[in-house]
């Protein structure tokens, strides 16, 4: 009986640990089959900010930077001094070259003498007509060299204006490529600067559908997102369709002008461009949304928890757009029927 009774209180308590184990076992997390919303994406694509004039600055010498006057985010003057290489070496050069003229000049001139010399000893017969050519030439050589180093003077004269880089027109600059000492060497990309008054916008265009944009340009419209007074859809100053064709993609490229002096507006910012009478299937820009709730951010880092094949939440960057109610647009890094983690607090702690 005792035997019995303790097999009894042992099943039981086998079963008591089983429903704590059940007990503590996480409830299934909710998740959403991503979708796309024609709704928000009809007509539309995807383009870029770009500056009408951006220039990348290099040296056609090599030299050590000796000065640097400015740095990314500078507003600069036409014509003012960017960055100073060490031109020691070409200067040295100069002096050396304009020595060489004037070596070549005085030699020149003693050619000359000796020319008028034997011209006159032939009028008087002293010499033959061959020992007078022997004396021109000479001349003729003298004089050639002369104005051979003469251009070469002109030349390194010239170069030692290339160690100093001047902004070509006033603006912006965007990047600094280099630091005090580095080695600038020909071509090499040095300074890069843009004109924050004249932007565009550049969106890829399907070729079936460059033939109704460009029949239809008063309609076109762009938006900016995260620009206040540009959110919505607005007119261009200006549309510009170009005739090329891309043969790899098979897009064509329109450019809106944008109006100047748009606080926070600079290159490389998305822009969406709506094309008049276009569904989001002809534009090629479907689109999926995300409820706001869905999106983790992190500091710099914006992502969502996706559900891979092993039904676990792996997090995954994304890069979102417009914000319209409770749900937020992905432009990128996710794809239709991703399926994610509605709750990303709870889908975190999944281990």
């Amino acid at each position: 009986m005792k035997r019995l009774t303790l097999l009894t209180w042992t099943a039981l308590a086998g079963l008591c640990v089983q429903g704590v184990a059940l007990a503590a076992e996480p409830a299934p997390l909710k998740v959403i089959t991503v979708e796309s919303s024609a709704a928000h994406a009809a007509g539309s694509l995807d383009g870029v900010v770009e500056a009408v004039r951006q220039t990348t600055l290099s040296t056609q010498v090599a030299g050590a930077v000796v000065a640097l006057h400015v740095k990314a985010g500078d507003k600069v003057r036409a014509g003012q001094e960017l960055l100073r290489i060490d031109a020691r070496a070409a200067q040295q050069g100069v002096v050396g070259s304009t020595a060489q003229v004037e070596a070549a000049q005085s030699q020149l001139v003693v050619a000359g003498q000796e020319l008028e010399r034997q011209k006159q000893l032939l009028q008087k017969q002293y010499i033959s007509q061959a020992a007078f050519d022997r004396a021109q030439a000479q001349w003729d050589a003298a004089k050639a060299q002369v104005k051979a180093l003469q251009a070469q003077t002109q030349v390194a004269q010239t170069q030692s204006g290339f160690f100093i880089v001047n902004a070509p027109y006033a603006g912006v600059v965007s990047d600094v490529s280099v630091t005090l000492g580095d080695m600038a060497m020909p071509g090499r990309a040095l300074v890069t600067m843009h004109d924050p008054s004249a932007l565009r916008v550049s969106a890829a265009v399907p070729q079936a559908l460059l033939a109704s944009v460009s029949a239809q340009q008063k309609s076109i419209r762009y938006e900016l997102p995260g620009v206040t007074a540009y959110a919505t859809p607005q007119p261009p100053q200006q549309v510009q369709v170009l005739p090329a064709v891309d043969p790899v993609t098979h897009t064509g490229l329109i450019r809106l002008s944008l109006p100047a002096g748009i606080e926070g507006l600079a290159p490389g910012l998305f822009a969406r461009v709506w094309l008049p009478g276009v569904s989001a299937g002809q534009a090629g820009a479907e689109r999926v949304y995300l409820p706001s709730s869905a999106v983790v951010r992190r500091a710099e880092m914006t992502g969502v928890y996706v559900i891979n094949a092993q039904g676990k939440p792996s997090l995954r960057q994304v890069r979102l757009g417009q914000t319209s109610g409770d749900r937020v647009e992905v432009l990128s890094g996710l794809r239709k029927e991703d399926k994610v983690a509605a709750e990303p607090q709870l889908a975190g702690a999944v281990r």
